[in-house]
Formats: structure tokens, C-alpha cells, sequence
């Protein structure tokens, strides 16, 4: 495109705003992209957590005075600013009235995660984008990285006979269960078996979360939480004959500048990443995963 897009980010508690501008308005970056700038910001933040609303002061004045980010005082300025917008909230539970302040100005949408903290708002804000024509996709950014997508391929995918996924899940009350950092790798699972989960058994702990879901043909994924400090990423894909592994420690290229890549083409006009509905089980698998904790494991059908 001759003319870069302008993109607009509205909240600024989370390190995702310093990548994507760092990404997009610095020349000299390492995953520099072109065909678009971050151009204004609202700050945004959650009062009722401490690791949102302290991070804003900071990353509000490092996009105005580093990036060069004209800071607006609401939602809507920025939406009126700009070409397409990266919903950055770290909070799920903002994301259903921040949107439904931004829809009316009809520009595309990125949300990051989590999409939302129960099923009837995630399909509350596509249908909202749907009454006002808003193309609007949700993801983390662990999808798009290549030690999964290498593995996972168009042709690899309908093999699949199950997985299993490992990862980070701190838990943060207002956002509960998987939905606050394990929503990366049951977006993992997602992304390697599809849609068509059907019920759920969750058995948690201080330091772990183990979900197991059971999709309508059969086949079985699970996601492993964990909250001893181990933060690395990892998952094994079964398919008839071979189980091959994912270890996104070993990715050089960073799973951000995929993400990125993603948005940008979006943005400037190419399909949907991901299909709605399965944002929507994405979410469901969640809470039903919480729900199956809170009663001791018991099957939870989605």
C-alpha cells in the first residue's frame, strides 16, 4: 500500500502495545513492518488490578514520547483517528463495553486476549460487529508461531488424532482460570484440533491446571497450566502413526512478529484468520474448564 495505514490502540496496560509499535515505528526495529503506523492511543486500565493499572503511566508516556503516539482522552477518539484498531485491554472483562463503544465507526478490529471471560459476551461482541459491519477477529499470538504452524499445516491438520499442550497459567481472579494466561495454550490446542470439543474435566491445584476435552469424533486434547515459574511452551501433536513435538523455545523468529503479520493483512484486507464460532468454543472450553474446577473435575459439556 502506498499510503500506511493508521492504527489505533485502545488500552495501555500491557507490553503488547510496546511490540506492535516498536513494530510498526521504528525503521530500525529487528521485525520492522511497513504499511502501517500506530498514530494514537487511549490509555485505558483496571483499577482492580494491580498489574494493569500499574503499567499505564508508563506505557502511555514510552508510545507518546518514543513512538511519537498522539494520546486521546476516549474510546471513540481513537476510533475516529484511525484506519483500524488493536484492542489491547488487558482486562477480558472491558472488552464488551470497550467495544461496543469503537463499533459504531465501523474499522477493523484486532482484540488480543483474553476475547472475553464467558461465552454470552463473546457472542455478544460478534454480534455487535455484525450489526455494524466490523470485521473483528480475536487470537494469541501463540497460534501464529512457526514451530506450530510448521507442524500443523493445511494438509497436516485432518491427520490430527490429538494434543497436548503445556504452558504458563498465572491466575488472576477478575479474569479466572485459563483465561488470564493459559487461554495460550488451550489457543494452542484450538489451533492444531479445530472445532468440535464436547466436554471438559478440569482438575486444579496451587500450581496446576489439567484440562481435558473430548471432541465430538473421539479424539482427545489437553492443556497443562502451570504456576511453579516454569514459563516455557510446549506441545505434542498425535497424529496416526507419529507424534511429533512443538517447542517454541527453539522458534527464532518471535511469535509476536507473526501475530503481527497476521493483523496488518487483515487490515489491509485479507480474510478472517480465525472463524468466529471458534473464538466462541475457544471461550466456552475455558469456562467450562473453570466450572469442571470449582466441582472437583466433573464433566462439564460444552
Amino acid at each position: 500500500m502506498n499510503t500506511p495505514l493508521k492504527l489505533g490502540i485502545i488500552g495501555l496496560d500491557t507490553s503488547h502495545v510496546l511490540v506492535f509499535s516498536d513494530t510498526f515505528n521504528n525503521p530500525a526495529s529487528k521485525q520492522a513492518l511497513k504499511g502501517a503506523r500506530v498514530t494514537v492511543a487511549w490509555p485505558g486500565g483496571s483499577p482492580d488490578i494491580e498489574s494493569s493499572i500499574s503499567r499505564v503511566p508508563g506505557y502511555t508516556a514510552e508510545l507518546r514520547d518514543k513512538f511519537g503516539v498522539t494520546i486521546v482522552d476516549s474510546p471513540e477518539a481513537v476510533a475516529q483517528a484511525c484506519d483500524a484498531i488493536l484492542l489491547t485491554s488487558l482486562d477480558g472483562r472491558t472488552h464488551p463495553g470497550q467495544f461496543a463503544r469503537i463499533a459504531p465507526f465501523g474499522k477493523p478490529v484486532f482484540m488480543d486476549k483474553p476475547f472475553a471471560v464467558s461465552t454470552a459476551d463473546a457472542r455478544q461482541m460478534f454480534a455487535t460487529a455484525q450489526k455494524h459491519g466490523v470485521r473483528l477477529f480475536s487470537s494469541s499470538s501463540l497460534r501464529f508461531t512457526e514451530a506450530l504452524v510448521k507442524v500443523v499445516t493445511p494438509a497436516t491438520k485432518a491427520q490430527v488424532v490429538g494434543a497436548d499442550f503445556c504452558g504458563a497459567a498465572a491466575h488472576e481472579k477478575t479474569n479466572p482460570g485459563l483465561f488470564w494466561y493459559g487461554i495460550h495454550a488451550v489457543e494452542m490446542l484450538y489451533t492444531t484440533m479445530g472445532r468440535g470439543c464436547r466436554s471438559v474435566r478440569c482438575v486444579s491445584n496451587a500450581n496446576h491446571d489439567l484440562a481435558t476435552g473430548v471432541w465430538a469424533d473421539g479424539r482427545i486434547g489437553t492443556v497443562r497450566g502451570t504456576r511453579t515459574g516454569n514459563y516455557e511452551m510446549h506441545g505434542i501433536v498425535h497424529f496416526e502413526k507419529n507424534s511429533v513435538p512443538v517447542n517454541i523455545q527453539t522458534q527464532v523468529k518471535p511469535f509476536y512478529a507473526s501475530l503481527t503479520e497476521a493483523f496488518l493483512a487483515f487490515f489491509q484486507g485479507g480474510a478472517t484468520p480465525i472463524d468466529p464460532e471458534e473464538t466462541i468454543e475457544i471461550i466456552r472450553f475455558i469456562e467450562a474448564a473453570n466450572e469442571s474446577s470449582a466441582h472437583g473435575g466433573k464433566e462439564v459439556k460444552l
